[in-house]
């Protein structure tokens, strides 16, 4: 199954508000395709936030538009200088060799939302494990092989977290099914202190931590991890991310988008409250080391 790759959130801002101004202006799609001596395919993508916008080609838009405001076009601007330069300059350009486009792209997003919400199904979500079980998780999956490689993903994984405890966090909600808590991963000791640490980053004010118990029988979330990513002041943009062996899936139609909202909803209100939660996972702990 091929990768399927997410339009950059801030290419995604810059299109919509291109399509926006070509619409008022009364500019059709192939109009705009033969300005810019390209296909009307080019012109939709650009506003999918698909392919980057060259500078030239913006400013050509702009005038054919009629974006004479200069806080428009001084903002659409600075919106495409962003857009096309924050692969190079993110933290995570030195790891590029045990990433992958697939990881990548996850680690770039997180940097720029505002929240994530998440259900899983086995593994405890990598923005709250210790490193001592990520390690585990990252050797069981053989996608790396050497000593160097697994020491400089678990590396990156333990960077993503600082996410959760900057100057200005994002949030984070966790829903996670008992099998996590359970799934024997590193052996009783890793697991012991997986789970405190699961518990005392669930204390956070920016973090909470569900867990629905095997009790609770059939429901809607059985189907699969997923995480939803959302942005500052942008709902429309919600971004999915499903995982699979082969590479991230990336869902970006609003209908789609909804439906996982609601698959989230039904997973949080089905859980365990998170005090409760707390208080299951710290039992399990102690399971560990009996």
């Amino acid at each position: 199954m091929p990768t399927v790759k997410p339009s950059t959130v801030l290419g995604r801002q810059l299109g919509d508000e291109l399509r926006k101004f070509r619409e008022a202006s009364g500019v059709s799609m192939a109009d705009a395709a033969e300005l810019l001596d390209c296909t009307k395919g080019k012109i939709s993508r650009m506003e999918n936030g698909h392919v980057p916008v060259r500078a030239p080609d913006l400013n050509a838009l702009m005038q054919a538009y009629q974006v004479r405001d200069l806080e428009a076009r001084t903002r659409l601007s600075a919106m495409a200088q962003r857009a096309n330069r924050r692969r190079r300059e993110g933290w995570w350009h030195p790891y590029d060799a045990v990433l992958g486009d697939s990881y990548r792209d996850q680690i770039e997003l997180e940097a720029i939302c505002d929240s994530v919400r998440t259900y899983e199904v086995q593994l405890v979500p990598g923005l709250l494990q210790t490193a001592e079980y990520g390690r585990a998780v990252t050797v069981a999956s053989r996608a790396w092989q050497t000593p160097e490689e697994i020491d400089q993903f678990v590396e990156v994984r333990l960077a993503r977290q600082r996410r959760l405890t900057d100057e200005d966090p994002m949030s984070l909600w966790a829903v996670l099914a008992e099998g996590v808590l359970r799934q024997h991963v590193g052996g009783p000791t890793v697991m012991h202190a997986q789970l405190e640490h699961l518990v005392a980053m669930a204390e956070r004010p920016n973090i909470t931590v569900q867990v629905l118990p095997f009790a609770r029988g059939a429901h809607s979330g059985m189907f699969g991890p997923y995480l939803l990513l959302s942005f500052p002041q942008v709902t429309s943009l919600d971004l999915v991310l499903t995982e699979t062996p082969t590479g991230n899936i990336w869902v970006e139609r609003e209908p789609a988008v909804a439906y996982y909202r609601t698959l989230f909803d039904d997973a949080r209100t089905t859980a365990l409250p998170p005090t409760e939660s707390r208080t299951l996972i710290r039992r399990i702990a102690k399971e560990y080391r009996a």
